[in-house]
């Protein structure tokens, strides 16, 4: 590193040089009212806020996804209730370090009785024999706990400090959040950011409720936008997630042939497909090339109006590792000849990228609750797997119950083909649909 940012004789940073706080640093709320998106623990009725009101916070666990808010929140509650502040990383922190906060704890308590807020961000990290020494000063008051994780408590921690916190569940942050949170950015920058419409949405999608990332796309974003730039939607993914190119390492015929070869299996035209086959095989094409070509067209082309089709090409390729050239081309052959005359059928491939989108589209939305296990009491008192209902038990061994998350409409991706055995996928789907839209009218009745 040059020397020009540092004092030569002491190799301290020049006076004036400072970098400036990150915004997600300057953004963030000094008071519990400032936070945003968790108002079901936060709000008039939250948990939090009916002890806030009698001026104290009890050890706690908050659990919850990137971004939403964990340090944040144990900042601002230890204002709230004038508490000192002490965070520690489960990451960097060891026995020793603990240690020490526990005896500054002590001593500040004894000399001004003013008690400490210990904030251990990832606690999962630490051990369970690390996890069971803060059990004393948890029990004596000597400090106030709060342990932040996106793991699972019920797994991550044991069952000793469990029973001396409670466990608060925080969120990822929803649109309205974000769209709060980049007001905020707005104000603090002094101007609009250099985004059109739906490019702001883009944006808010990209950070998936995770609003420190959101915040530091947005510094990126002003950071490269040049004066009047408005960024559209395609320049923000530009801008925000850069891609690396793809770099072709093979010769042109070698795509070429072997896109003939696809595409002639596609049309059932099995003659062309086995010349192009023998014409890659002689230009000493990797064999095992081929093969991995071959059985993704097996799931992929023939899908499932041939579910035979994919256990033919494992075969396939089992049989030449085994055999080997010659003797092993011949099952190439084979597998050439069993998908060009097979029924045809990209729905589960259709199906597949629709899924993607919808996945995409609506983020890290949570299983419905009664669909999630609930293998500790802490799980079975937040309600996880309550109203469950075990579908092989039922009349017709189908609920019909949503399996979408709350708040998502039904959708169908999946649109099989009156060809092949899709043909009796057909029956099953639109039984089940049946059965389903019973049921719908016969809740919808019972609730009028």
């Amino acid at each position: 590193m040059s020397d020009e940012l540092f004092d030569r004789d002491e190799k301290k940073p020049k006076a004036g040089r400072a970098a400036p706080h990150p915004l997600a640093d300057r953004l963030r709320p000094a008071e519990v009212e400032g936070i945003l998106g968790q108002d079901h623990v936060l709000g008039a009725d939250g948990p939090l806020s009916r002890q806030l009101a009698q001026g104290r916070v009890p050890s706690l666990i908050l659990w919850g996804p990137p971004g939403c808010g964990k340090t944040t929140l144990a900042r601002a509650l230890a204002a709230r209730t004038d508490l000192a502040f002490r965070p520690l990383s489960a990451v960097f922190s060891g026995v020793a370090d603990l240690r020490k906060v526990f005896e500054e704890a002590k001593q500040q308590r004894k000399a001004t009785g003013r008690g400490t807020l210990l904030f251990v961000d990832e606690i999962h990290r630490f051990n369970k024999a690390q996890q069971d020494g803060f059990l004393p000063y948890v029990e004596d008051g000597t400090v106030v706990l709060v342990g932040a994780t996106t793991e699972n408590p019920s797994f991550e921690l044991n069952a000793a400090l469990m029973s001396r916190c409670q466990v608060i569940v925080l969120k990822r942050l929803d649109d309205a959040a974000l769209e709060a949170l980049l007001a905020r950015a707005e104000a603090d920058l002094g101007r609009a950011l250099p985004l059109d419409a739906a490019a702001r949405e883009a944006l808010k999608a990209m950070a998936d409720g995770d609003g420190r990332m959101l915040l530091n796309m947005v510094e990126t974003v002003t950071g490269m936008a040049g004066e009047g730039e408005v960024f559209a939607p395609a320049d923000l993914a530009r801008v925000v997630q850069r891609r690396a190119p793809v770099f072709d390492k093979a010769g042109e015929g070698h795509y070429n042939l072997i896109s003939a070869l696809h595409k002639s299996l596609r049309g059932s035209d099995t003659d062309a497909a086995l010349y192009w086959l023998a014409r890659m095989l002689d230009g000493g094409e990797d064999p095992a090339y081929i093969l991995r070509r071959l059985t993704r067209f097996a799931v992929e082309d023939v899908g499932l109006a041939d579910p035979g089709a994919l256990a033919q090409a494992i075969s396939a390729w089992e049989t030449y590792d085994r055999l080997g050239s010659p003797e092993g081309d011949l099952a190439l052959t084979y597998l050439v000849i069993y998908l060009g005359t097979a029924p045809k059928s990209v729905g589960a491939y259709k199906a597949h990228g629709a899924a993607k989108r919808a996945a995409k589209r609506t983020g890290s939305l949570a299983p419905p609750m009664h669909i999630l296990n609930a293998p500790t009491k802490m799980m079975q008192e937040l309600g996880y797997s309550a109203g469950y209902q075990y579908d092989p038990d039922t009349a017709e061994g189908f609920s019909g119950q949503n399996y979408f998350p709350e708040g998502m409409e039904r959708e169908t991706f999946y649109h099989p083909v009156e060809r092949g055995f899709e043909r009796e996928i057909s029956k099953r789907l639109a039984y089940w649909n049946r059965l389903r839209a019973e049921k719908k009218s016969t809740d919808e009745s019972g609730t009028r």
